[in-house]
């Protein structure tokens, strides 16, 4: 390889710096391979006494008030906004190399994602996550009947995140948590995306690079599984929890290392499903809308959110669900032809989808396998997961009969028509569902409302009592 060669090869290597305690870290020490693509990438070596806040001090954000908080996290998602904010052009120019979906996609996921940095919405998270606010910024008094008094806070955590590589939001949505429970967070970036934190911290730095918040955040990259990195990091000596966000394995991996003192908060691998009663089959038009809003929850980033539908259960008989389904297949496929993805289906997928094509008795397929998306219909869910534009439509007498298939790694149902739904709830929550929402809403949800079956910011709080009096005799 000659010197031409040789720089080529270098310039080919996308660096990505990490974030630790308000000073940005830039070197290429270690190399890296994406996940999804398998692109090479560059970090420094993680300086672990740098990545831990010492429990000798308490954290920055301790005594900085909530309102501020909030300010600065609105004024930092106007800043990411911002037309000339370097840091956040240079993050989708890199994640162009490393993510899977294309740099359009991504670049408008990661603007959709910055209104959560909005005073009412941030303001309503926490009001819906603790009855009594005032407990972030200080000790509250308390009194039991027998008339005992104490003292109650929920004090600022050390917080260990596992980010997923799936969307740049969870990036903003979990540096607008950290800040507002005051914790003292290690971000863990994803291979398929380490840049967009540093990119929001960044932001922030810009801002005011002495914050209490800039001084509380770090974000580093390590490859999941680097025992020499976690065995030192997850302890209880210098973290209380570790949310963790991604696929099994990853789950699984931290799981090793709970113990007593270090918890696990776990968004862990979800599957969303949708449900669509024969009311559909009223007339064409009823049809024609079941099919559109079926195929935006399908389409949600492109199904590679967990709340993007993958199963969808069609009451009705076998010539009306194959009209719903091609249906479905021609509006998945000018949604994927209108976000610019089509990217092929892996290898794996491609044969399963093909093997089902000879099948006629007991499978109809609309489309191909090319990632301009495809429709299964079965008369039992499919046993590979669908993703990359792919719809299992599974035909049942009733939706009744749905209700079997659901279980705890079901996170969001679909349904339709709307005004059957209160009469499943019960039932899907019994299964282990976690949301019920009108077909076509998988996407947005209630502000405020749980995620996961549990209030987070609850969640990830340390909750201190101060005993202060002996009941009177």
């Amino acid at each position: 390889m000659n010197a031409t060669d040789t720089k080529s090869a270098a310039e080919a290597v996308v660096s990505a710096p990490f974030f630790l305690r308000g000073e940005l870290v830039e070197s290429q020490d270690v190399t890296h391979r994406s996940r999804d693509l398998g692109v090479t990438f560059a970090t420094p070596k993680i300086d672990l006494n740098k990545a831990v806040h010492p429990r000798t001090e308490v954290p920055p954000l301790l005594n900085v008030p909530l309102a501020e908080i909030i300010d600065f996290l609105v004024e930092t998602g106007q800043r990411m906004l911002a037309p000339d904010n370097p840091y956040m052009q240079e993050c989708f120019d890199r994640m162009a190399s490393t993510h899977i979906l294309p740099r359009s996609v991504v670049e408008t996921t990661a603007k959709h994602a910055v209104a959560y940095l909005d005073k009412r919405i941030l303001m309503a998270e926490v009001e819906q996550n603790f009855p009594d606010p005032a407990a972030l910024d200080g000790w509250v008094p308390k009194q039991d009947f027998t008339g005992r008094k104490s003292f109650v806070r929920a004090f600022a955590p050390r917080l260990i995140h596992v980010l997923p590589g799936n969307s740049p939001g969870v990036a903003v949505k979990s540096v607008a948590q950290g800040s507002m429970v005051k914790a003292v967070n290690l971000f863990k970036m994803s291979s398929a995306d380490p840049f967009t934190m540093v990119a929001i911290l960044r932001t922030m730095a810009a801002i005011d690079p002495n914050h209490p918040i800039v001084k509380s955040m770090s974000a580093v990259y390590w490859r999941g599984g680097d025992d020499a990195t976690e065995r030192v990091l997850y302890r209880p000596q210098y973290f209380d929890k570790i949310v963790a966000w991604g696929g099994g394995d990853a789950i699984n991996n931290v799981i090793k290392y709970l113990g007593p003192g270090f918890q696990l908060v776990s968004f862990d691998p979800k599957t969303s499903i949708s449900m669509v009663g024969k009311e559909a089959f009223a007339s064409d038009e009823t049809l024609t809308l079941a099919a559109d809003l079926a195929s935006a929850d399908v389409m949600t980033l492109n199904q590679e959110a967990c709340v993007a539908s993958r199963f969808l259960y069609v009451e009705g008989g076998q010539a009306d669900v194959d009209r719903f389904c091609e249906k479905l297949h021609k509006r998945i496929a000018e949604r994927a032809a209108a976000s610019g993805d089509v990217r092929p289906l892996d290898m794996d997928l491609r044969e399963q989808i093909e093997t089902l094509t000879m099948m006629d008795d007991d499978y109809g397929v609309w489309g191909r396998p090319d990632g301009k998306g495809v429709v299964i219909r079965s008369d039992e869910p499919v046993d590979f997961h669908p993703i990359n534009k792919t719809a299992n439509v599974v035909r049942v007498d009733s939706l009744d009969d749905a209700v079997k298939w659901v279980n705890v790694a079901t996170q969001t149902v679909g349904f339709y028509p709307f005004d059957r739904m209160p009469a499943y709830r019960d039932r899907l929550a019994s299964g282990g569902a976690q949301r019920i929402v009108h077909l076509g809403e998988a996407g947005p949800s209630t502000i405020g409302n749980p995620h996961d079956a549990m209030y987070p910011l609850h969640r990830f709080v340390h909750w201190m009592a101060h005993e202060d009096g002996v009941a009177p005799k």
